[in-house]
């Protein structure tokens, strides 16, 4: 059945579009939002809207929302690793192999299943599968990854990403050696429609921007750091991939196997290992993670001339 619910527009969303406050209080895509206000099924205080109305802190949203499709958090069988938590967020240092949330294509464990096996209690903003969910890092990467846990950081931290305030540094080896060794990927990145689940340069995709310098330059291979102007879906294996170096076991975007199986890897040498972004009390924080084993066994090894 469908579900009426009801939103109060917070100060931080004032004077803003209310296709663009409904998509991130509810977790709808901008365009379903936009044609639930089209058939009248979107309201602010009682009043008809369109979909460029410009909403005003305090008033109350109503939309009739979708038919839910039913999606559960998974819960997992080992507790996720938390570096910091306080009442208003919590940063995990998220494995491989496990999605951000739950989805309809995924039967894997997730991020919000794991905080809830840990009794974490998160932010009531969003629909139920992404509850708290500000950003994502990809099922295969690892890493620095903050979940809102207040509606107050739900709101906040949602603009902060939107506005591209927070810093996401990520380490990567990928095969080959770039040139220029420092430089910038600025390619506008779309769905592939020829492979499901695939990203891709496309003249007609989203503006995307990836600054990268290599860190380490070894046999067939390179420690790279890199910073995200944008965020993306798979923009850092896709624009390391149209540039000729793949990160290494990246399969999906023409990564060698072989090399993979030499480094014992079976999923993409990629780690947010530095999150930095504003709390919603307005202090600077940052946090740090370390390589897990299998992306250290990976390094080592081609350090020691996996190719020789």
């Amino acid at each position: 059945m469908r579900e009426k619910r009801y939103y109060p527009v917070p100060d931080a969303f004032s004077d803003s579009r209310i296709d663009s406050v409904m998509a991130t209080l509810t977790g709808l895509s901008r365009s379903t939002v936009a044609k639930l206000i089209e058939d009248g099924e979107v309201t602010a205080d009682g009043q008809a809207v369109t979909k460029s109305t410009r909403v005003s802190a305090g008033q109350v949203l109503e939309i009739m929302m979708p038919s839910p499709q039913r999606v559960q958090p998974i819960q997992s069988s080992e507790p996720i690793p938390i570096l910091y938590e306080d009442a208003d967020l919590v940063v995990v240092n998220k494995p491989a192999g496990l999605a951000a949330h739950p989805s309809l294509n995924f039967t894997g464990a997730d991020v919000l299943g794991a905080l809830m096996t840990s009794g974490v209690q998160l932010s009531s903003y969003g629909p139920a599968e992404r509850k708290g969910i500000v950003h994502r890092l990809d099922v295969g990467t690892s890493g620095c990854m903050v979940v809102a846990k207040s509606e107050r950081a739900y709101v906040l931290l949602k603009n902060e990403f939107r506005d591209r305030v927070p810093e996401k540094i990520y380490h990567a080896l990928v095969q080959g050696h770039p040139d220029p060794s420092r430089g910038t990927i600025d390619a506008p990145i779309g769905r592939d429609y020829r492979h499901q689940w695939k990203m891709g340069v496309r003249e007609d995709g989203r503006h995307s921007i990836t600054h990268y310098s290599t860190l380490e330059a070894m046999a067939g291979g390179s420690l790279l750091e890199v910073h995200l102007e944008t965020g993306r879906t798979h923009q850092i294996r896709v624009h390391m991939s149209a540039v000729g170096h793949p990160c290494v076991g990246d399969a999906m975007y023409g990564a060698d196997p072989g090399l993979a199986q030499k480094v014992k890897l079976d999923r993409q040498w990629l780690h947010a290992v530095r999150l930095g972004f504003e709390h919603p009390n307005g202090e600077w924080m940052e946090f740090t993670s370390p390589y897990p084993p299998e992306l250290d066994y990976a390094l080592e090894t081609m350090r020691g001339g996996v190719f020789s």
